[in-house]
């Protein structure tokens, strides 16, 4: 343990430093760290579902980690979620280029408006841009944005509704602006990377490959892992 400490900790003194993944489920952080050497200086933790929980419990970690004098120096959002068809298709990766809350705003007369139009708050956070590029590289992964959401899409209607305020929008997911957020008050970058296991759209359980995209995100993870190990934030 003690010598996987020191490996840890010569990792942060000579790049990026310790990388915290936030997954929703503890089966989805079973998929990531299946993928993580021990010395790999990531450490994966469930986060719960939802934006609130996932933001709390990230918070959580970092003050924590930055209390030992031990800060981390990324925070990962990863886990499973629906593909916007057909630029995500079952079985893919997708790296977020931008990190979005779709539904955080108001309804009015003339349709949704973002916090953002109303004066107060963010709905978009960016992660690293040479980062992006060199984990979906590695990776085999897609580029675009994440829509987090509270309420799982389950209609065609309300799919196509987030594809036209959203054009890039390649994937949605539950967590992924709440760890952002977190990260963001604490100063650290943030990537989200999602292994799609079902369509946006209608709610057909019959079409989920659960399974498969777990077996993408370990896949994944096990490519990407020496550029999170390498990357420095003060190169981008």
């Amino acid at each position: 343990m003690e010598l996987q400490a020191q490996e840890g900790r010569l990792i942060a003194a000579a790049g990026l430093g310790r990388v915290l993944v936030a997954t929703a489920v503890p089966v989805e952080r079973d998929a990531v760290a299946g993928a993580c050497p021990g010395d790999s200086g990531i450490e994966v933790i469930a986060a719960g579902v939802g934006p609130a929980l996932a933001a709390a419990s990230t918070a959580s970690a970092l003050t924590a980690a930055a209390l030992r004098g031990e800060p981390y120096g990324l925070v990962v959002s990863a886990g499973i979620g629906g593909g916007f068809q057909p630029g995500a298709p079952v079985g893919s990766l997708v790296v977020a280029d931008g990190i979005v809350a779709a539904d955080l705003g108001a309804e009015t007369e003339d349709g949704f408006v973002p916090v953002t139009e109303l004066g107060f708050g963010t709905v978009r956070h960016q992660p690293p841009v040479d980062l992006v590029r060199r984990v979906a590289g590695a990776a085999g992964a897609r580029t675009g944005a994440v829509l987090t959401v509270s309420t799982v899409t389950g209609t065609a209607a309300r799919a196509a509704v987030l594809r036209e305020r959203h054009p890039t929008a390649l994937a949605e997911a539950m967590e992924g602006f709440g760890v952002a957020e977190a990260a963001a008050a604490q100063g650290v970058p943030v990537l989200e990377i999602r292994a799609i296991s079902n369509p946006v759209g209608p709610r057909d359980r019959a079409a989920w490959r659960i399974p498969e995209a777990l077996a993408a995100l370990t896949e994944g993870f096990g490519k990407l892992t020496p550029v999170l190990e390498s990357w420095n934030r003060h190169d981008s």
